[in-house]
């Protein structure tokens, strides 16, 4: 019966959870608010925030799983990617965690979890299945043949689909995190209103600058014959913007499904959270007969109930690591 105390530090968002034979009984998060005021965020002020949160965080995960710490048959933590501030404290406690309770260390890949998301709860994608996994800072194809088998069929060459997000709303001088923002205006939008120019990339690649760099002379030119189009229109360009993202991914999604023959789908990651990609993932699925997996909206964005349920399965596995391992901030698979 293996339980898990699982830590997540990778970026800005604080996370503890604790697994116990597959199913997840705490999942807590501490987000940082302070990087709102600088449009991104702030590595060194993230590393300083999750030095002030881990402790509570942890000790909050563990109350709301009514275990106690010496109940833990492992420490699991985020060895990469993200900013490497951040992961030096999460990867600093879980092995100060893992020496003084003389309990296994087992590192994670922050992406690994992302598609190990989709194992929380039930319906369960069987094996093998394909995993779309879309965040800020990664856009990949993966197929998982197991939960420690896992190889990338395709991947982007540039700007992830979170950033695309994100840079395209901070064009249109929306807060940050401007993503989410841009899903809220293109519900009220008419996504055909304008059109944008999908990337000719061969095989399973992606590519999001090109598409970022037209959003940008569009929005120039625009502006320069009517400096109050953004204002006028802003609800159509947010669904224009979502709409040629959306079908970057789901057009090369449909390409691995069909290559591969898998017909058990998921997506993962932040940009999971999109409503426009979650219900045209879905109709997809229903189109060409797909078996469709999206996990609960709180294990999407960064959380430390995906690095419980991948720490679950590599300690099943027999994957540890010793003290001796670092944090880091681009770790291949």
């Amino acid at each position: 019966m293996p339980t898990i105390l699982a830590i997540e530090t990778s970026c800005d968002e604080t996370g503890a959870a604790v697994c116990r034979e597959g199913k997840i009984l705490s999942n807590v998060i501490a987000t940082q608010k302070i990087h709102e005021q600088y449009g991104g965020v702030v590595p060194e002020l993230a590393s300083r925030a999750h030095m002030q949160n881990i402790v509570p965080v942890a000790d909050a995960a563990l109350k709301k799983s009514t275990l106690e710490i010496q109940n833990m048959d492992a420490i699991a933590f985020t060895q990469s990617p993200g900013l490497i501030g951040a992961l030096l404290v999460g990867t600093q406690f879980a092995k100060s965690l893992s020496l003084a309770l003389d309990k296994p260390l087992i590192a994670v890949h922050h992406m690994q979890a992302h598609v190990l998301a989709n194992l929380i709860g039930s319906p369960k994608p069987s094996f093998p299945f394909l995993c779309l996994t879309v965040s800020g800072g990664h856009t990949q194809i993966v197929q998982c043949d197991s939960p420690t088998e896992l190889k990338i069929l395709g991947e982007t060459m540039d700007d992830a689909a979170g950033e695309a997000f994100d840079k395209s709303a901070k064009l249109l001088g929306l807060p940050y995190p401007g993503g989410p923002l841009i899903d809220k205006y293109a519900a009220s939008g008419n996504p055909e209103t304008f059109h944008f120019p999908e990337p000719q990339i061969p095989g399973l690649d992606f590519s999001f600058s090109g598409l970022k760099t037209s959003i940008l002379y569009f929005l120039q030119d625009k502006t320069k014959e009517d400096p109050g189009f953004i204002n006028k229109h802003l609800n159509d360009i947010c669904a224009s913007i979502q709409h040629r993202i959306i079908g970057i991914l789901l057009q090369k999604l449909k390409r691995a499904a069909i290559k591969t023959g898998i017909k058990d789908i998921c997506i993962a990651g932040g940009v999971s959270a999109n409503s426009g990609l979650r219900k045209a993932f879905r109709e997809m699925g229903t189109k060409y007969k797909w078996n469709t997996f999206i996990p609960a909206f709180e294990y999407c964005t960064d959380n430390a109930a995906m690095i419980a349920i991948t720490g679950y399965y590599k300690y099943l596995s027999g994957e540890f690591s010793g003290l001796s391992v670092s944090a880091s901030a681009r770790a291949k698979w």
